[in-house]
């Protein structure tokens, strides 16, 4: 069974200023969701709403251990659609958008 999912809307996601930012903390593996909450000024409830469809859709992986709150990036899975060229053309317009925003 394949799994199903917008696409565009991953890419929206991932290239989202703020969450682009949580997706780079965790390049280093796991990190506490109290942790990424704090470092962005947001509760973890609302940390988790940002993510939400993308720890549904399989490419974070949100994990409760001893009621402390992780979320991982699911790396194979994340490079899997970049690799797509529709999607990485999609990227690239996502990156440039999100430049813009900066300059």
């Amino acid at each position: 069974m394949t799994e199903s999912f917008d696409r565009e809307k991953i890419i929206d996601c991932m290239f989202d200023p703020i969450n682009s930012e949580i997706l780079a903390e965790l390049e280093d593996g796991k990190k506490e969701c109290f942790i990424l909450s704090q470092k962005f000024s947001m509760s973890e409830s609302d940390l988790l709403v940002r993510l939400e469809y993308l720890i549904e859709c399989k490419f974070l992986i949100k994990t409760v251990e001893n009621d402390k709150c992780s979320i991982s990036a699911n790396t194979e899975k994340l490079g899997s659609l970049l690799e797509d060229s529709d999607a990485f053309d999609g990227a690239i317009n996502g990156l440039e958008k999100m430049d813009s925003y900066l300059n």
